[in-house]
């Protein structure tokens, strides 16, 4: 079978689940009109909010929401929807995958089993929690560390927490900036490096990787997709393809420091406790990634030829002290930093000018405008694009777990990440949970695991450019393998919903 066909079948797979969910939802709304005075009367796949779980709601906040929401859940069909959802990504992973043939299962398996092992640990033993929200604590302290910098270069200005722009410009960025020094300091010390090798010599002799791969993939939880390939230089112009996409799956999958951070803050916003929450789970998603993203590169593109297990971490200076790390590690935030915002300034632009036409152009000479208003009960006021994307992506967020009543949002988050980047994600998150958008708290948590991770089209380009800089010699590799990063990326991070949307 070529690759054609399989991403064909693919694709066919894809559309009878949406139009399996599309009949389940015209089945209920039957059904409902057939006996218009029992309420709750659901058979699909929406399924009911139990009555211990809160609501997040305009007058019931999502800290509120959060304080009461009952993380010790279980249930059989979540549990059945989870093997469902994680039975689809494999099939659909196999059947695009560059050698079928040669598919490790029993490393899938592994990697698999690795996931759940850290979420479990996480949501449910008392003292991995105690030790993570310690972490998370810390993490959240360090952060309040950046507002007195912030304060004396903005003053009071940093206090109007009514703007989400301000929130994020004069909050948000600086803490991306100062995590940036932070790790540059950290890098300098060797700090960094013994907490990545441990990492990497973890998932080397549990999941018989090269010693590159598994440091690439370690310092992903820590570093950026163009940083963490530094560790492993000499490496990369004399690795396997199996190899080199694991390093760029690994990159796609997991988020950095400084850029967690950012995430925390306008997430969290100035509440502490929301703070930790997020935080919690933030880190919990970039560690479960790691090995998720192994498992989504040996399965789109299975090792077949010779890799070295030898693992040394290239001992790159970044300063000749302390005082010239810190100050490279600043330079190297405030690139990013505006590199940030100038991104989520053209790429929400574009998206009013697009929506603009959609729901002017397309939608309002079409005449259904209204009658998405009234399909989405004013979740939607036309056409736009997050109303294609939320419906089309809509089948696989139930399928990680999320309530009926949220995946199509859940769905748009994912598209918006994957077409532009997470940080428009991410901010389209925060301004649906303040505006009491979601039903569910569950699916808050579910989409931040969903969100957590650099797997995007721009993301392809930074990474041809970034590694092709380090290995010129792979830079046709890296353009070849530039989609199946992409997926696997995106399978990573579903991996992961998928797991936690059992637990909790």
């Amino acid at each position: 079978m070529n690759t054609k066909t399989r991403l064909l079948l693919t694709v066919i797979l894809f559309f009878l689940l949406h139009f399996a969910y599309c009949f389940a939802q015209s089945a209920e709304v039957q059904l409902d009109s057939l006996d218009g005075h029992t309420e709750g009367l659901l058979i699909n796949m929406s399924e009911n909010i139990p009555a211990e779980r809160p609501v997040v709601s305009e007058n019931n906040n999502l800290s509120s929401a959060i304080r009461t929401f009952n993380t010790g859940s279980f249930s059989l069909q979540s549990l059945l929807r989870g093997i469902l959802g994680l039975t689809v990504l494999l099939i659909i992973g196999a059947l695009i995958s560059k050698d079928r043939k040669q598919i490790n299962w029993w490393l899938i398996g592994k990697g698999l089993a690795i996931q759940i092992l850290i979420a479990i640990s996480v949501l449910k033993l008392v003292w991995v929690q105690n030790v993570v929200n310690f972490i998370s604590q810390k993490f959240v302290l360090l952060l309040s560390f950046t507002q007195n910098g912030a304060r004396f270069l903005f003053g009071s200005i940093i206090e109007n927490t009514e703007s989400f722009g301000f929130i994020f410009a004069f909050q948000v960025l600086p803490t991306v900036i100062f995590f940036s020094a932070l790790t540059s300091l950290l890098f300098y010390y060797g700090i960094l490096q013994k907490v990545v090798y441990a990492f990497a010599w973890f998932m080397k002799y549990t999941l018989r990787l090269s010693g590159a791969e598994s440091l690439s993939a370690a310092g992903n939880i820590f570093l950026g997709q163009t940083e963490s390939p530094l560790l492993v230089k000499p490496y990369l112009s004399k690795m396997t393809r199996s190899e080199l996409l694991c390093v760029m799956t690994g990159g796609m999958a997991t988020i950095a420091g400084g850029v967690l951070a950012a995430y925390i803050g306008f997430l969290g916003g100035n509440d502490p406790e929301m703070q930790v929450f997020f935080a919690k789970h933030l880190i919990t998603a970039s560690v479960m990634a790691a090995p998720g993203a192994i498992v989504a590169s040996k399965l789109l593109l299975p090792e077949t030829e010779k890799f070295s297990e030898e693992m040394h971490i290239e001992q790159n200076k970044i300063g000749s002290n302390a005082l010239e790390a810190i100050a490279n590690g600043t330079t190297d935030g405030l690139k990013l930093a505006v590199n940030v915002a100038a991104m989520l300034l053209v790429f929400i632009s574009l998206i009013a000018l697009m929506n603009y036409i959609l729901m002017n152009a397309v939608g309002e000479l079409a005449g259904i405008n209204e009658a998405i208003k009234t399909l989405t009960k004013g979740q939607y006021q036309g056409l736009s694009l997050q109303f294609i994307l939320g419906y089309i992506l809509a089948p696989l967020t139930w399928l990680m777990g999320v309530n009926g009543t949220d995946i199509v949002l859940v769905g748009q988050l994912l598209g918006e990440k994957s077409i532009l980047n997470e940080f428009v994600a991410y901010v389209s998150m925060s301004q649906i949970i303040q505006s009491g958008g979601f039903v569910d708290p569950k699916s808050i948590i579910i989409a931040t695991y969903i969100l957590c991770g650099f797997a995007n089209f721009a993301s392809i380009g930074i990474q041809i450019g970034g590694i092709g800089s380090l290995a010129p010699n792979r830079k046709s590799d890296l353009s070849r393998l530039g989609i199946y990063a992409l997926i696997g990326g995106n399978m990573a991070s579903m991996f992961t919903a998928i797991i936690v949307g059992v637990l909790i």
